[in-house]
């Protein structure tokens, strides 16, 4: 039988090394999380509406769609007929050598500037991308000047931003960097409260004003992030599970559909 449409993710192989590229269908309404990289993306039909950096946003069909690394966001559908939509995923480290380029050296820290764009110059550039990174007749050297021109457009070097950790009071950033320096270690509510100086309770308030999730949250978007990274170093899912702190292989595997849109499965065999 065929996939059913109310939940469909494929999973493309790219010409550039760093580069994911996904290709979804659903009407499925997506919880708080984030991505590690860098993603942009077409709406191809329907629309959604979504938690972004800058506060609640929309996206119609035609809209080109973004997120930076850590950014905190959501999706719901608009509408009943759900939405579909092709994002590509590239690795920070990509990015920063393209922005080196761009800025010719002055800096490699750059964030893109607005979660949707209604430019349609913009739209057909990263489905230009996206077919050219995907498809059989792509090359390396087409797929990068390609990315080389778009990206110069839509991005911005990330001092000219307010975003990111600035503002996030001090103690809230010691309490995130005790999970980022090991999400799989076992932290309890008190164990954070501990090193930021506050109560249980001020610190749960302030985490989820400051990140929009609770510590909880935050340490399972770390601990599934850890988890791709094994996947794609070709560790064994079992063994996965165990190292990124996880209950079980079930487990990993409920929270990643529910993060990703595929299974640890799919995604360790994508290439």
């Amino acid at each position: 039988m065929p996939a059913s449409p109310q939940k469909q993710f494929t999973m493309l192989p790219c010409h550039l090394p760093g580069v994911e590229a996904v290709r979804a269908q659903s009407r499925h309404s997506f919880g708080r999380h984030m991505h590690e990289q860098f993603g942009i993306g077409v709406v191809v039909q329907g629309a959604q509406k979504s938690l972004s950096g800058v506060g609640m946003v929309e996206a119609m069909a035609g809209d080109t769609i973004t997120v930076n690394p850590g950014e905190i966001h959501d999706g719901t559908p608009i509408g009943d007929s759900g939405r579909c939509w092709q994002m590509l995923y590239v690795e920070p480290a990509l990015i920063a050598s393209l922005m080196d380029d761009i800025t010719e050296g002055k800096t490699a820290r750059a964030e893109f500037f607005l979660p949707v764009m209604r430019d349609k110059r913009i739209s057909q550039a990263v489905q230009t991308l996206f077919a050219t990174m995907t498809s059989p007749q792509g090359t390396h050297a087409s797929a990068e000047e390609q990315m080389l021109m778009l990206f110069a457009n839509v991005m911005q070097p990330a001092s000219l931003l307010s975003q990111g950790v600035q503002g996030v009071p001090s103690a809230i950033q010691r309490a995130r960097s005790r999970i980022d320096d090991d999400p799989t270690a076992i932290l309890s509510l008190q164990d954070l409260a501990q090193q930021s100086g506050l109560s249980r309770f001020q610190l749960l308030r302030a985490f989820a004003k400051a990140t929009g999730m609770t510590p909880h949250a935050y340490i399972l978007q770390r601990r599934l992030h850890h988890a791709r990274r094994l996947i794609a170093a070709g560790m064994p899912l079992v063994q996965v599970a165990v190292d990124s702190g996880f209950a079980d292989q079930s487990h990993l595997t409920r929270l990643f559909v529910r993060n990703f849109g595929i299974s640890p499965g799919v995604y360790s065999s994508r290439s």
